[in-house]
C-alpha cells in the first residue's frame, strides 16, 4: 500500500504555527485591538463613545459577512486566505494612515472582514495538508490565535502608545507575514484525506437529507444566549480599557489589564475537559456566570488594578470558555451537523456584539460607561439563568426528539472567538463555524 504524501513533522508544525498567527494578527491584532487603542484614538481623531460603538458594530458585521463570504469560498481555500491578508492588512494600514474619523471608520469596519474570512480559509487548508491523525490538534491550536494576538497587542501597545498608529502599521505587517508562510507551506494536492459524502452537513448521518425549517428551531435557544452573550460582551470589547482610563488608571495598568484579557482567554484551553463532562446548557450557565460576574468587577472597582486585572482574567476566562460550551451545544443537538450549528450560533455572537456595541455607546454618551457596563452585566446574568428554564436546556433534535450529550470526541474543541472548530463525527476533520 502506497503511503499517501504529507507534510514532514516539521513543516507541518511551521504551518500551524503560522496559521495560529494568521488567526493572532486577523483577530488579536486587528479585530480586537480597537477596544485597546481607543481611548488614544478618541484623543487624536476626536472621537467620540457613540461613533466608536457604531464603528464596532460595523465591523462585527462586516466579520459576519467576512464569514459567509469564508464558507461560500470554501473550495477555494488559498483565495480565502489571500482576502482575509487583503482585508485585515489595508485596513490596518489604512487606519495607520488615517487623518480623520470619517476616513478611519471604513477602514476600520473593512479589516474585521479579515477575520471572518481567515477561519473558514485555515480550516481547509490545515485540512488538505495535516495528516488525519494530527488534524483535530492541529485545528484547535490553530484557532488559539486569537488570545496570542490579544496578548501581542497588549504588548505592543505598552511599547509603542501612544503612538496608536504604528501599533496598527505593525499588526498589518505581522498578519501579511504569515498569511504569505502560510500561503508558500500550502500544498493543494497535499496528504488530507478527502471528507466523505455527506460530510458537509447537507444530508443527515445516514444520508438522509434534513429539513432546515425543524433544524433551525432547534437551535433558537442557544441562538437567541449566543446574541445576548454577544450584547453583553461588547462593552468589555469595545470600552473596557476606555473605562480603566476614565477611572485613573495609568497607560501601563490599562494595557496590562488588556493582556490580563488575553492571557484568561488562551487560558481557557485548560478547562476544556472538565467543562466538557457537563451538559452544554450547564456549562454555558458557568461560564456565562464569569462574564457578568468579569464586568460587575470591572465596573465596580476600576480604580484597583489587582482587581481590574482578575476582573479582565475572569472575563476572558468565560467569555472564550462559553464560545466551547455553544459548539458542545451544537454537537449535542445535532452532532453530524455540528459544524453548521456552531456556524449559525457564531454568526449570532457577532450580531450580538454588534447591537451591544452601539447600545453601550449611546448608554455611555448619555449616563457614563459605568451605566454601560451595568446594564452589559444585567444582560449577561440574563444570558446565564435562562438555561436554567428546562425547555430552554433541553432543546430537540431536528427531528423532534430529545437530544442527549454525545460522548466527547477525540481532540480538543476550538477556543477562539472566530471559528471555532467542532470536531466532526466519523470524518476526522473539522469545519469552520
Amino acid at each position: 500500500m502506497k503511503r499517501p504524501f504529507s507534510l514532514p513533522l516539521p513543516t507541518d508544525a511551521l504551518l500551524v504555527g503560522l496559521g495560529t498567527g494568521l488567526v493572532a494578527g486577523t483577530y488579536g491584532l486587528v479585530r480586537l485591538a480597537f477596544g485597546l487603542l481607543l481611548p488614544d484614538m478618541q484623543a487624536s481623531l476626536g472621537l467620540d463613545d457613540r461613533t466608536a460603538g457604531y464603528i464596532s458594530s460595523g465591523a462585527s458585521l462586516a466579520y459576519c459577512v467576512g464569514a459567509a463570504l469564508g464558507l461560500g469560498a470554501a473550495r477555494h481555500p488559498r483565495l480565502v486566505v489571500v482576502g482575509a491578508a487583503a482585508t485585515a492588512c489595508g485596513g490596518a494600514a489604512g487606519m495607520a494612515l488615517a487623518p480623520d474619523v470619517a476616513t478611519f471608520a471604513p477602514l476600520a469596519v473593512l479589516s474585521s472582514v479579515g477575520a471572518g474570512l481567515a477561519s473558514p480559509g485555515l480550516v481547509a487548508v490545515v485540512a488538505r495538508n495535516v495528516p488525519v491523525v494530527r488534524r483535530d490538534r492541529a485545528q484547535a491550536v490553530v484557532n488559539t490565535g486569537t488570545g496570542v494576538g490579544l496578548v501581542a497587542a497588549g504588548a505592543l501597545a505598552l511599547v509603542l502608545l501612544p503612538d496608536w498608529r504604528l501599533v496598527w502599521a505593525l499588526a498589518a505587517v505581522v498578519t501579511a507575514a504569515a498569511a504569505t508562510g502560510v500561503l508558500l507551506l500550502d500544498r493543494p494536492s497535499g496528504g488530507a484525506s478527502p471528507e466523505p459524502d455527506g460530510a458537509d452537513g447537507a444530508d443527515g448521518a445516514d444520508g438522509t437529507a434534513v429539513a432546515a425549517g425543524p433544524w433551525l428551531r432547534a437551535h433558537t435557544a442557544p441562538f437567541v444566549l449566543a446574541v445576548l452573550l454577544g450584547t453583553a460582551s461588547a462593552v468589555v470589547w469595545t470600552y473596557g480599557r476606555s473605562h480603566l482610563v476614565a477611572a485613573g488608571a495609568s497607560q501601563v495598568g490599562s494595557v496590562v489589564a488588556w493582556i490580563a484579557l488575553g492571557a484568561g482567554g488562551a487560558a481557557a484551553i485548560a478547562t476544556v475537559c472538565p467543562l466538557s463532562a457537563l451538559p452544554a446548557a450547564r456549562a454555558w450557565s458557568v461560564t456565562v456566570g464569569a462574564v457578568a460576574g468579569g464586568i460587575l468587577l470591572l465596573r465596580a472597582a476600576p480604580d484597583h488594578l489587582v482587581v481590574a486585572l482578575a476582573a479582565c482574567a475572569v472575563f476572558g476566562w468565560g467569555f472564550t470558555a462559553a464560545t466551547s460550551a455553544l459548539i458542545a451545544w451544537a454537537t449535542e443537538i445535532d452532532a453530524a451537523r455540528a459544524a453548521g450549528g456552531t456556524s449559525v450560533l457564531f454568526v449570532a455572537l457577532v450580531l450580538g456584539q454588534a447591537v451591544g456595541s452601539s447600545a453601550a455607546g449611546v448608554v455611555a454618551d448619555r449616563w457614563g460607561l459605568t451605566s454601560a457596563f451595568v446594564l452589559a452585566a444585567a444582560v449577561a446574568v440574563l444570558a446565564a439563568v435562562l438555561p436554567c428554564v428546562p425547555d430552554l436546556a433541553g432543546g430537540r433534535s431536528t427531528d423532534g426528539r430529545e437530544t442527549r450529550k454525545a460522548p466527547p470526541e477525540r481532540g480538543l474543541p476550538s477556543v477562539s472567538e472566530g471559528g471555532l472548530e467542532p470536531p466532526r463525527p466519523n470524518t476526522g476533520t473539522s469545519t469552520s463555524s
